[in-house]
């Protein structure tokens, strides 16, 4: 990798400069509000999160899709509940608008009465007329792995994909995770590279590596990712910084999270890092509070956009 020094767009998260957006559906540990996938289209900023209640209550039981004027008071438009998908669970959604002007919004499944995960896809003419009856599964996974929480970049010429990847051949190990990278013509049909990022044995992030937000700035590719050391820490990851001179090889830069939360558990993950026409960034990210749920955050950094 080059030598000379390149800082991000923008800092990393920090709490006491955010604002919240979205409480959790209660005030106690295990329900959570977050998962965050966003986009601007003519002034206008969207945002898709999932709300979770605790394993056993309904886990991850909606996908919701939002409008606002400042990014930071939103009106539902589409809820997603997962009995509409078939799905145990729903985790992270990837929100795109295509060059033609058709919604897509991908949905992270879990498979009935297993660990598995699957993504699918609606697709509509407008971020209000999302049809769950009308879905196609555009990451399948397999018996060996679940395939869950898409972040999706259009640069190039291409679609580019980062997903969480898990093991599924001991169902007591199916926590650990990598990200693994593809690319489309179309965002429908991916070829897979392999894998771009795993957990580093004795790190904060040996136990598993989630790439949360994939931002290309003076040639490089910055990517926050959600790590943690145990499968203690799962749901409580935190996040880091990876970089790449290209989007399929990247190496953290850290010996430590570059952001967490204050609170216990110190949950700080999910990161959505949105630019804005005029210049500037807009983060999303699930974040930890002191009663123990998770709440949706934003902070806004004026600035400079991205400089691929």
């Amino acid at each position: 990798m080059p030598t000379e020094e390149i800082a991000p767009p923008f800092p990393a998260p920090r709490l006491d400069r955010s604002r919240p957006v979205v409480p959790p559906p209660r005030d106690t540990p295990g329900h959570w509000a977050g998962a965050p996938s966003s986009c601007v289209v003519d002034g206008v900023t969207y945002l898709a999160y999932r709300l979770r209640r605790p394993i056993g209550e309904g886990r991850g039981y909606a996908v919701v899709v939002a409008a606002s004027a400042d990014g930071e008071r939103f009106e539902t438009l589409t809820v997603v509940e997962k009995d509409d998908m078939a799905a145990d669970s729903l985790e992270r959604p990837a929100l795109v608008v295509t060059d033609e002007g058709s919604w897509r919004l991908y949905l992270s499944c879990g498979t009935p009465g297993t660990k598995h995960w699957r993504v699918e896809l609606l697709e509509a003419a407008g971020p209000d007329g999302f049809d769950p009856s009308r879905s196609d599964v555009v990451l399948p996974g397999s018996a060996s792995v679940g395939v869950k929480d898409p972040v999706i970049l259009r640069h190039g010429g291409k679609w580019h994909l980062w997903a969480s990847c898990h093991p599924l051949a001991d169902p007591d190990q199916a926590d650990q995770m990598v990200t693994d990278y593809a690319t489309s013509a179309d965002g429908l049909d991916w070829s897979w590279h392999g894998t771009v990022l795993s957990g580093r044995p004795g790190e904060w992030d040996s136990r598993g590596v989630r790439v949360a937000a994939v931002v290309p700035h003076s040639g490089r590719t910055f990517a926050y990712y959600d790590g943690r050391a145990s499968a203690v820490e799962n749901y409580e990851e935190r996040t880091g910084l990876a970089i790449g001179t290209g989007f399929g090889a990247l190496v953290p830069t850290e010996a430590r999270p570059v952001a967490e939360s204050p609170h216990a558990g110190r949950g700080l993950r999910y990161l959505c890092a949105v630019p804005l026409p005029g210049g500037g960034w807009r983060l999303y990210y699930e974040a930890t509070r002191a009663d123990g749920a998770h709440e949706l955050r934003t902070e806004l950094h004026p600035g400079a956009g991205p400089a691929g």
